[in-house]
């Protein structure tokens, strides 16, 4: 398995375990991730992103497709969380470059509807 796919699907994983520490596990120090209008640079700031506020939403994703080039990944999930007393299902794309560590460098994501809840 290439480092990058390994990357994206241990972000996945990580992401569906609710586990900020492995989480930012997979991010180069100075990462960047862009999600609808927000950008977060370093892992500082993604840690306030994948806190208890956004696990307490009970996310979890399924990948649909997972396309690797080189150090690109594209991905296509499907993301399930509650939010409100309501579950919100949404189609995400999410693209992601990843270093030669096999850490994420930069991702983008785009999600169906709005991007925050």
């Amino acid at each position: 398995m290439s480092a990058t796919r390994a990357a994206a699907l241990e972000h996945v994983a990580a992401f569906n375990a609710w586990d900020t520490a492995r989480v930012l596990a997979g991010f180069a120090d100075d990462a960047v991730w862009v999600t609808g209008q927000d950008r977060f640079v370093g892992r500082t700031a993604l840690a306030g992103l994948f806190d208890d506020g956004l696990w307490s939403a009970t996310p979890r994703l399924e990948v649909k497709t997972l396309l690797v080039d080189g150090d690109a990944a594209a991905l296509e999930v499907v993301e399930t969380l509650v939010t409100g007393g309501e579950t919100q299902v949404c189609a995400v794309a999410a693209f992601l470059e990843v270093g030669p560590d096999g850490l994420i460098r930069r991702g983008t994501v785009y999600r169906e509807g709005k991007a925050d809840f």
